[in-house]
């Protein structure tokens, strides 16, 4: 298979657009074409569908397009170990990652990142959704979760303490619990699902944090509309110490329970397909969160 003509369409798929694609390798647009269509009759299927009006992706396309790119990623690893090829890191980076944490951490050091690395765009996917990295076509992902998926690898970015929390208004009108049995009477409110978490204190006892078995009225899936509902007194909710340290020590949210917290391996995980070779962009944007992030996270000084 010609490489340059992966290459040719993994650019065209970015920009749906082949003469771009095609200049910015030094193409003339009816070469482009020409290369995309021996593409196709290599694989036997449309990859791309045109118009007079616009480029798209296939079905077809939309399927190849990751293997597309662990092809260029391959062939780059090879140069690289035969000490050839070039060593800047160039290309578009596709990350995700969950959207209240970008927004503390991630994106005001996005400038720096893309100062100290101008080869590099970034395609950046922020929200609490969890998207498949393989068939999305990511390059990498920041997961808040135990890294149970077999076909993923992973660099761990910094521990995930989760602790529960109110505001003080809450605690004045419905009482603030001493032990993980109280939060049977409280308005809890829940992240995503309904699912029993379980509590460890620091002598060994345990107990649940368990929406079902109390009042729970309230059931979000945005991180940052659920740390605001519990500064506004909706209940009693589990949150990360990263998102909600500033507000701790500020005084508008209480640790709740304070000799507990959830007895979960969650930590905060950097992974990429396990199939994937680490690229130079990729290699580079990890290294650079775990300086900025990971080796001193912010949320521990507080």
């Amino acid at each position: 298979m010609d490489t340059d003509c992966v290459r040719l369409f993994v650019l065209a798929a970015e920009k749906l657009n082949i003469s771009a694609a095609g200049r910015e390798l030094g193409m003339a647009p009816a070469v482009a074409s020409v290369k995309l269509a021996k593409l196709e009759k290599t694989l036997g299927a449309d990859l791309l569908r045109r118009s007079t009006r616009k480029v798209s992706l296939s079905l077809e396309g939309a399927e190849f397009l990751p293997y597309a790119r662990e092809i260029l990623a391959q062939e780059s690893a090879a140069h690289a170990a035969l000490g050839r090829g070039n060593m800047t890191a160039t290309g578009t980076l596709r990350f995700t990652a969950p959207s209240t944490f970008a927004q503390l951490y991630i994106a005001p050091i996005l400038p720096a990142f893309l100062a100290l690395h101008p080869g590099i765009s970034l395609d950046l996917r922020l929200t609490d959704m969890a998207f498949d990295l393989i068939q999305g076509s990511f390059d990498l992902a920041l997961r808040n979760s135990a890294l149970a998926d077999s076909s993923l690898k992973g660099r761990k970015l910094a521990d995930d303490t989760r602790i529960l929390c109110a505001s003080p208004d809450y605690l004045k009108q419905h009482g603030t619990p001493s032990h993980p049995d109280d939060l049977a009477a409280h308005q809890l409110i829940a992240f995503k699902e309904v699912s029993p978490l379980p509590l460890i204190g620091r002598d060994g006892s345990t107990g649940q944090f368990n929406p079902r078995q109390a009042g729970c009225r309230l059931v979000m899936d945005d991180g940052l509309s659920y740390k605001i509902a519990t500064l506004a007194g909706a209940g009693i909710s589990v949150n990360s110490l990263w998102s909600v340290h500033r507000e701790l020590a500020g005084g508008t949210l209480v640790h709740v329970l304070p000799d507990y917290q959830v007895d979960d391996p969650v930590a905060l995980w950097l992974v990429y397909p396990k199939s994937n070779v680490l690229t130079a962009k990729v290699r580079i944007f990890i290294d650079f969160l775990m300086d900025r992030i990971g080796k001193a996270p912010p949320w521990h000084a507080a």
